[in-house]
């Protein structure tokens, strides 16, 4: 089919030729950049590596095909495999209740055996920890301040594994390496690259607060699982809308795609499941933490900006008023309601007991008024969560570890979970120390990971503002919606940990900033070579601050003075 001269117009042709002011610049050296095919810019292929490469390795080319076929899973799955491996390793240790586990090991606990939380004793931990099958699950309702989804999850691995430090951190290790595989084939599909995609997971394998986190019972461990996945969901979504698009485009005599402002305008995509997904884990992560939804808006308003860049790149004229006809209200309903629906849907437990906190206030204290009309469970549910957000904004007591939000992305007050400093020959420390050993689980970040990454945050903020790139933009946004919310609340208590939901937006930007320093497509040799130096320095002083900072992570006992050394910042004693 051929394409009418108006629509190539309206459309930009890829063919034009560039303006004479280009042409004039080319004796002086200018260069300009090589025209993108309309198809590509739908639809970008993956990358793939030189064929210069493969002698290099003595690999022929009837290994090579099969070798990147096998890459694009092979990759991921073994960068989650070290992931993996490195967080099992020791999991139940500390063998102690550490830090906010006190509180949600033990909701889950009743959670996964009655329904709703219960109101435990203050002095029940260390029964827990030496006799967990005589700690009754108190039958009295807890008053909880975050809702149950979190819990459950934790509560899965006690199931499975009992009561006792492994049972509750299994599950919170099992996100956290699957977020570690999500993260490569996120990065894969994002930077259309699989060496990108798997650097980008291997840094999150070697982050110490994403690595913390996966071996403590937390929620924010399970919040940064779901919003990582629901941006997996929204990437691929954006994907397939784009291929269809492309797939209804016409072609010209010579097999090339052109754009048309009537099919831009009026193409209704349909079905768009993985939109159905987002909102599933969407929801999922409102119904851990309640940030979760900041993440929910930045997410919709980001896929609404996709589908505008998507009919533009189409053809369309009027791009904005077309998604806002198009494509708002399918989006929104795909999302929006079903996020709704899970989040309610996770409170079933407190729902069908009958003997949760605040379950029956409507029937005794509520009574009266313009809502009566409404089920007495969902006027319960209003009250207790109304209860909920009084109670957070107004958390203003002081703590030894709350922070700033703006320092945490240069880890400026990391969180101690655990600590002690056992004697000589005690506990793991060796007999033959001079001084006392110092065991201790810090949530700290890598540094060098977390210092790289200012400069990447900077660096993604210019390629989205100046040069228009849209991969930039989606990593900006997921940082902002998991960080820039706190900065409205910094009255409130909070800690630095609450930065693992953004972490692994982070790991994308240094990948990206990394994929730069290498050299953009078409660079010599020379290039090349300098940008994989520094490139490969930066990568291996990351791995190496990780393996320094082991022992803080992990509870290991060392001794007190090379704990001292690896306290850089005043502020992290």
């Amino acid at each position: 089919m051929t394409s009418t001269a108006p629509q190539t117009q309206q459309g930009k042709d890829a063919d034009q030729q560039p303006p004479g002011w280009q042409q004039r610049l080319r004796r002086f050296g200018y260069v300009p950049r090589p025209v993108i095919g309309l198809r590509e810019r739908l639809v970008p292929p993956y990358t793939r590596p030189s064929e210069r490469l493969w002698p290099v390795f003595g690999i022929p080319p009837s290994v090579a095909n099969p070798l990147l076929r096998w890459a694009a899973w092979g990759g991921p799955l073994l960068v989650a495999l070290v992931a993996g491996v490195l967080r099992f390793w020791n999991l139940g240790q500390p063998d102690a209740v550490i830090f906010d586990e006190t509180y949600y090991a033990k909701d889950a606990w009743a959670l996964i055996n009655q329904g709703y939380e219960g109101s435990w004793p203050k002095d029940i931990d260390r029964q827990i920890l030496e006799t967990p099958s005589s700690v009754s699950v108190p039958t009295d309702p807890g008053y909880v301040v975050h809702p149950p989804v979190g819990k459950w999850v934790i509560g899965i691995g006690e199931h499975f594994f009992g009561f006792s430090p492994f049972g509750w951190r299994f599950m919170v290790f099992l996100l956290g390496t699957l977020s570690v595989l999500m993260l490569c084939r996120i990065g894969r599909r994002l930077f259309r690259s699989t060496f990108l995609g798997c650097l980008a997971g291997a840094l999150l394998t070697v982050d110490g607060l994403h690595f913390v986190m996966s071996r403590t019972a937390l929620l924010d461990q399970v919040l940064m699982f779901f919003v990582l996945a629901a941006f997996g969901c929204l990437l691929i979504d954006r994907d397939w809308a784009r291929r269809r698009l492309a797939a209804a485009l016409p072609t010209d005599e010579e097999g090339v795609l052109r754009p048309d402002a009537t099919v831009a305008e009026t193409l209704r995509l349909g079905w768009r499941p993985w939109r159905l997904a987002a909102g599933l884990m969407l929801g999922l992560a409102a119904g851990t933490k309640w940030n979760g939804l900041y993440v929910m808006v930045a997410f919709c308003l980001m896929t609404v900006l996709w589908d505008v860049g998507a009919r533009r790149t189409a053809g369309a004229v009027q791009p904005y008023r077309t998604v806002l006809k198009k494509d708002v209200v399918p989006a929104f309903v795909s999302t929006v309601p079903v996020a709704i629906v899970t989040y309610i849907a996770s409170w079933t437990g407190w729902i069908v007991t009958d003997k949760g906190y605040f379950r029956n206030w409507a029937e005794k204290d509520g009574k009266g008024g313009s809502w009566t009309w409404l089920p007495d469970w969902l006027r319960s549910l209003w009250h207790y969560e109304n209860e909920v957000y009084e109670f957070h904004v107004n958390l203003t007591s002081g703590h030894t570890y709350q922070s700033n939000p703006w320092s945490w992305i240069v880890l400026g007050r990391p969180v101690s979970y655990f600590y002690e400093d056992p004697n000589a020959g005690t506990k793991g420390c060796p007999s033959d120390t001079a001084d006392k050993c110092a065991r201790e689980v810090l949530a700290l970040g890598t540094p060098l990971l977390w210092w790289a990454a200012c400069f990447a945050v900077c660096y993604i903020l210019w390629r989205w503002l100046f040069r228009r790139d849209w991969r930039a933009g989606a990593i900006a946004c997921g940082i902002a919606a998991g960080w820039v919310p706190w900065f409205f609340y910094q009255e409130r208590t909070i800690f630095l940990f609450y930065a693992v939901v953004f972490v692994p937006f982070l790991c994308l930007a240094v990948a990206m900033m990394i994929g730069a320093i290498l050299g953009p497509p078409g660079s010599d040799e020379r290039r090349r070579a300098i940008g994989a130096i520094g490139a490969g320095v930066l990568v291996l002083l990351i791995i190496w601050n990780f393996i320094y900072f082991y022992p803080l992570y992990t509870g290991r006992p060392i001794p007190v003075e090379e704990w001292r050394n690896r306290m850089w910042l005043d502020t992290w004693v």
